[in-house]
């Protein structure tokens, strides 16, 4: 009998270990993972997010002029999918483990190549791909779980954010992607069917020959006779070669489009770009 009590305890033992190993509760630190699209490729950073319940985090939890893994846990990643500029200083595209040394008035920025470290716990300066200074700045109010962003995204710049507490760094990135995207542009302008539209946009966007931009439009009309959304994009080439009245009429062109499609939004975009004609 008593070999049996024993039995039962022990069993009754591993079931609550078992149950115990299977609790799962929320993580103090969640980790995030961003991904934005950018030039050609994306941006990928992962990091856990610690938050600051009250406590003084730069100067004191995060102290000055030591070395952080920019987050909770371990080490933080960002992803570049294809070669850029960081803070002025070339990298391959690849994954990198982001370090940050804060100080009150700058933060050190610095991309290794040991994504796979605990935190700071196997870090080698050696490894070190970029490393460069940016100014901190004050918040007016408190962020309360640390957040990483890509912001002010163009086509070939974009702004890493950091922020916590009252603190924010701002960290520059660009893409050197002009001379790819012509190419593009030369290879399609050879295919069965050119994308005329997108290639008469990049002209628009990169301050190119708008006359050929045109050109372009007016053969992706061809192709999409009522595409609403190309005549505006003519329309506004037009009016900044300042040929107003071919604008109006063009602009006009797409409100009539754009009513038949039920596209408010165009009508109005439509509208404006006619007001600063007259």
């Amino acid at each position: 009998m008593k070999k049996l009590f024993i039995a039962c305890c022990l069993l009754s033992a591993l079931h609550f270990d078992a149950s115990a190993q299977s609790l799962k509760v929320p993580a103090p630190s969640p980790t995030q993972t961003v991904k934005q699209d950018f030039a050609l490729s994306s941006i990928e950073i992962t990091y856990s997010r610690p938050v600051v319940n009250g406590r003084k985090i730069f100067g004191d939890l995060v102290p000055y002029g030591k070395l952080w893994r920019t987050g909770a846990n371990g080490a933080t990643k960002i992803a570049f999918g294809e070669d850029v500029s960081i803070g002025g200083q070339k990298v391959k595209a690849g994954e990198y483990a982001l370090y940050t040394i804060p100080n009150a008035d700058e933060w050190e920025i610095i991309l290794n190549t040991g994504v796979k470290n605990g935190g700071v716990v196997g870090y080698k300066e050696s490894e070190d791909v970029a490393r460069f200074k940016v100014k901190s700045h004050k918040l007016k109010t408190s962020v309360e779980s640390m957040t990483i962003e890509v912001a002010d995204v163009k086509s070939n710049t974009a702004n890493i954010n950091i922020m916590w507490d009252k603190t924010s760094v701002s960290i520059p990135v660009s893409a050197d992607i002009d001379g790819k995207i012509m190419a593009q542009i030369e290879a399609n302008m050879k295919s069965d069917k050119p994308a005329y539209f997108q290639a008469g946009m990049y002209y628009v966007q990169t301050n190119r020959d708008l006359n050929q931009a045109i050109t372009w439009f007016d053969k992706a009309i061809q192709q999409n006779p009522k595409g609403f959304f190309i005549y505006y994009q003519k329309a506004k080439a037009l009016a900044a070669l300042g040929k107003k009245e071919e604008a109006k009429a063009t602009a006009q062109k797409s409100i009539e489009l754009s009513k038949e499609a039920g596209n408010e939004d165009y009508v109005a975009l439509n509208q404006k770009l006619l007001a600063t004609l007259k």
